[in-house]
């Protein structure tokens, strides 16, 4: 099997809500709009917002689940990410700490309670690396 393109799908429970956050607050640029849904860029990938789906896509019988949810997005500058977001009016979870694994991370909630994972990562860090001899 080929793999052709992925793209993260969520079902928020307040659409309008949740596409103010990613495009407003997060600042994610729109890569098409379609009748009940919109998707954005996030680097190499792409979220989707579908308000769109059966009456339990959303609302609090999923929260439950979306806290065990991640997205995990790479920065240049994590701390320059954070005053960004901070100034936009984002609450951070979890201020941006370098991480015993030697990623900078700092963690952001989406309205739904899904977590973003916003992370730099060092010059240093092997996923900087290569490591084949």
């Amino acid at each position: 099997m080929e793999i052709l393109a992925s793209r993260v799908l969520i079902r928020p429970g307040d659409y309008p809500k949740s596409v103010e956050f990613y495009r407003d607050r997060i600042g994610l640029a729109v890569a098409r709009e379609y009748g009940g849904g919109t998707v954005f860029y996030a680097g190499q990938s792409l979220i989707e917002l579908a308000g769109h789906g059966g009456p339990s896509a959303g609302g609090l019988a999923r929260r439950a689940e979306r806290r065990d949810t991640a997205l995990w997005l790479q920065v240049r500058d994590v701390y320059a990410a954070q005053a960004e977001l901070t100034g936009r009016g984002v609450s951070i979870d979890r201020a941006a700490v370098q991480e015993p694994w030697g990623l900078h991370e700092m963690h952001v909630s989406d309205p739904d309670g899904v977590t973003l994972i916003f992370v730099q990562v060092p010059d240093d860090h092997p996923l900087r690396r290569d490591t084949r001899d």
